[in-house]
């Protein structure tokens, strides 16, 4: 029996392969229930009302509307209280959300090409105030010393002279200036991170955690630092540039102190899918020896970690769309899912609120009371490496997703770390461009047949470029008559 051309055998796999992806993508949307705001596991209801910061997707200038950037506000047993629509007011996307002394929220927000902060009434979901700063994808600002503006200025790169201008910087509302100003580039090599681009220290969180000493978070130089208002110095170190066993472009430190006053930070380790708590237990310098003392692993690629004063701690796990309260062992006890990629939470009442108005006595000035206000796990005995469990529905830990199935394949061999690597970055960008009715693997399906499609398309129309040319002669000859 004669077999057909080599060129149809090729048509019929590449065909099987193509149809094979589709239908697999249209079986998996079929059965997929993406996440929307609303409770997960709640085993015990939560001490107040949880704030969350939806980041959303906004890209070169276009957003999805099914994608909003907006602020949620989730009830003790997780039902959704009041939402507050980014797209509705001009904001690409939310960042830093931080309760006020006097009840009301202080927000971060970026607009095209300046950075927008305010004062919002969470009761009539109003501004009190607002102050827009030419700086571009702030990611926190945070309110001080009763009318100052704590910012972290990211992207600030200088294109003419080729030097970034990330810094940190007071700004005091009052006089309407900028009172005090910290340069990257004056206390870390220049060299650092393969040296100066357009994102260079990607500086995403500050933090006033005592007098005149100020937590920064630089995401791309893998390090927490302290520094020292009045000398500038950096006085306490975490972590160092491409070591990425102690943070891996980390979200959101917070300082905690334990009973008998070891500094402690427990941060969002994000490319690590963790949240760890490190204690300094050695004084060399400003780099001191850190020792972690906490391990929660199993999210996926979390953004926020606060310490609450029962002891669990309150995480934002972004690309799971959803935020957790878990204890000390990783067990889940209130779920709620707000998606899409939430950054910041907040627990109000956690810096001991009055319940009846939400305020905090702070001596009659306003500041931002955000963060962590419970002890460290040294204080708990609950010191080790657990993993989260205990979520409900889809979108956590117990669905496995595609570029985890893909790395988990390519283990051991040796492209395995370099399979790693790029599944990893594929997973933080693919729910951004994911349409919101599919799920990871029917992406992946379509975008497996896209890759094979497209080539083939190609390969035919050279193929057949002279029928087609003279089929499109043709055509142009018959309309022109």
């Amino acid at each position: 029996m004669d077999l057909p051309p080599r060129r149809w055998l090729l048509r019929g796999v590449l065909g099987i392969v193509v149809g094979s992806l589709v239908v697999a993508a249209a079986v998996s949307a079929a059965v997929y229930e993406p996440p929307s705001l609303g409770p997960g596991t709640v085993e015990r209801p939560a001490n107040g009302s949880t704030v969350v910061s939806v980041q959303g997707f906004h890209f070169e200038g276009v957003g999805n509307a099914k994608k909003p950037a907006r602020l949620v506000a989730a009830g003790p047993r997780a039902a959704t209280e009041w939402v507050y629509d980014g797209s509705k007011r001009n904001a690409r996307w939310f960042y830093d959300v931080d309760p006020l002394a006097n009840g009301n929220l202080l927000v971060s927000s970026t607009v095209p090409g300046d950075t927008v902060v305010f004062e919002l009434d969470p009761r009539s979901r109003e501004r009190v105030w607002t102050e827009r700063f030419d700086a571009e994808d702030t990611h926190d600002v945070d309110l001080i010393n009763g009318d100052q503006l704590l910012v972290a200025n990211m992207r600030a790169y200088d294109g003419r002279t080729g030097v970034s201008d990330d810094r940190l910087f007071v700004y005091d509302r009052g006089e309407g200036a900028v009172v005090w100003d910290w340069q990257f580039r004056e206390h870390f090599p220049n060299a650092t991170d393969g040296g100066f681009s357009e994102d260079w220290s990607h500086v995403n969180d500050v933090d006033k955690i005592g007098e005149g000493r100020y937590l920064a978070s630089p995401r791309n130089f893998d390090q927490a630092i302290v520094v020292d208002r009045s000398t500038g110095n950096v006085t306490m170190r975490l972590g160092r540039d491409e070591e990425r066993g102690t943070l891996h472009e980390q979200h959101n430190p917070d300082y905690l102190e334990s009973e008998n006053g070891t500094p402690t930070i427990l941060v969002a380790d994000s490319e690590n899918d963790r949240v760890v708590e490190y204690a300094r237990v050695g004084s060399s310098g400003n780099e001191g020896e850190w020792k972690r003392t906490w391990e929660l692993s199993g999210f996926n690629w979390p953004r926020d970690a606060d310490r609450l004063p029962n002891g669990n701690t309150l995480v934002t796990d972004s690309l799971n769309h959803r935020v957790v309260e878990v204890t000390p062992t990783g067990e889940v006890v209130w779920e709620y899912y707000a998606p899409w990629a939430p950054y910041d939470a907040e627990r109000r009442g956690a810096a001991g609120a009055d319940e009846a108005d939400g305020t905090v006595a702070t001596n009659g000035s306003n500041a931002s009371v955000g963060g962590s206000h419970g002890p460290t796990m040294a204080d708990l005995n609950a010191t080790g490496s657990p993993e989260v469990s205990g979520g409900a529905g889809e979108g956590v830990t117990d669905s496995v997703r595609f570029p985890t199935w893909v790395a988990s394949v390519a283990a051991g061999t040796p492209v395995g770390t370099m399979v790693a690597s790029a599944a990893e970055r594929y997973a933080h960008v693919e729910p951004f461009f994911r349409p919101v009715w599919l799920s990871s693997w029917a992406f992946a399906a379509l975008l497996g047949a896209a890759i094979v499609a497209l080539p083939w398309a190609l390969g035919e129309g050279l193929y057949h470029r002279e029928r087609i040319r003279r089929a499109v002669g043709h055509a142009r000859s018959r309309l022109s008559r």
